[in-house]
């Protein structure tokens, strides 16, 4: 024991500054991230201010049978499910895509300006984002000018319940498209640029460099992006939801998050109940990335831990 204490210490001498740059990291997640997890007990009691948390009385899976019955249950689990699958099978790929043809460009002044533009939206508040959406949307606004030149009609767009997935998903991908771009041109400027040369001597054409080189120096950080990607399939912001839909939507729009902030904060403040639900949320998750992590360990040699 005191041989390992000595080696503790030997290792902090030699690397102190690297410690000392990850306190700050380790402090954040301790006090926003861990110690918020004693509060998941009032999931399972009758959670009330004036008795406190150890003091209400204890129900047991109550609340989540109460949660299971209702009739938003399927609603909320459905939307959650779909959003987050749209996001995945558009928003997860479009990055890969954009680094892919930003990679190929020689004209370095032209590269640099796409970079820039499609960066730009990922630094403008979700506030503003959501207020350009609704005002493109309004009966008078961009969308519905452009379907009216085309022979459509004009219709408030965000009260469509059909309407209302596909603009969530097209802001988001044009919000995140740039930003998301940054780690995978990381990635690709890792790749050994022998490589191509001597694909170009072998006759290969771009096209299969990309397929049989560019690419599979990739996978490996596409494969953990993806696993954490999947790790959060239950979990949709709510910040962006809630700026944009409205009680016209909801079938359509409603997920357990925006359904936790309705019913723990904004209507009936029940504390328990909507702890309930999210403890039911991050306990999928879970379940998904630990399920995401083992699959991709067993067919192939890519995983997360």
């Amino acid at each position: 024991m005191p041989h390992k204490l000595s080696l503790i210490w030997l290792n902090y001498k030699k690397n102190k500054a690297i410690y000392w740059m990850a306190l700050p990291v380790v402090l954040y997640f301790l006090v926003f991230k861990y110690l918020p997890m004693y509060g998941a007990v009032i999931a399972f009691k009758e959670y009330t201010v004036g008795k406190g948390i150890w003091g209400s009385d204890w129900v047991g899976l109550q609340h989540f049978r109460d949660f299971f019955q209702s009739y938003y249950f399927w609603r909320i689990l459905k939307n959650t499910l779909v959003l987050s699958f749209y996001q995945l099978l558009f928003g997860f790929p479009a990055p890969i895509l954009l680094a892919l043809l930003l990679n190929e460009l020689r004209q370095e002044m032209f590269k640099r300006t796409v970079q820039t533009v499609s960066y730009i939206p990922h630094f403008i508040s979700i506030v503003v984002i959501c207020g350009m959406v609704v005002d493109f949307s309004s009966r008078d606004g961009l969308f519905n000018s452009i379907i009216t030149f085309f022979g459509g009609e004009s219709s408030a767009l965000l009260s469509d319940p059909g309407n209302f997935r596909t603009i969530y998903t097209a802001s988001s991908i044009w919000q995140e498209l740039g930003f998301s771009t940054i780690i995978y041109l990381a990635a690709l400027s890792g790749i050994n640029p022998e490589l191509y040369d001597a694909s170009k001597v072998d006759g290969a054409s771009r096209i299969r460099q990309v397929w049989h080189i560019t690419l599979p120096g990739i996978i490996p950080m596409i494969v953990i992006l993806l696993i954490l990607r999947i790790g959060g399939l239950m979990e949709i912001g709510f910040e962006k939801i809630i700026l944009l839909y409205n009680p016209n939507v909801y079938d359509t729009a409603d997920v357990i998050s925006t359904f936790v902030y309705r019913k723990g904060i904004s209507e009936s403040a029940e504390f328990s109940y909507t702890t309930a639900v999210g403890l039911f949320q991050s306990v999928i998750n879970f379940i998904l990335l630990i399920g995401a992590n083992r699959l991709s360990k067993a067919v192939s040699d890519n995983k997360l831990f």
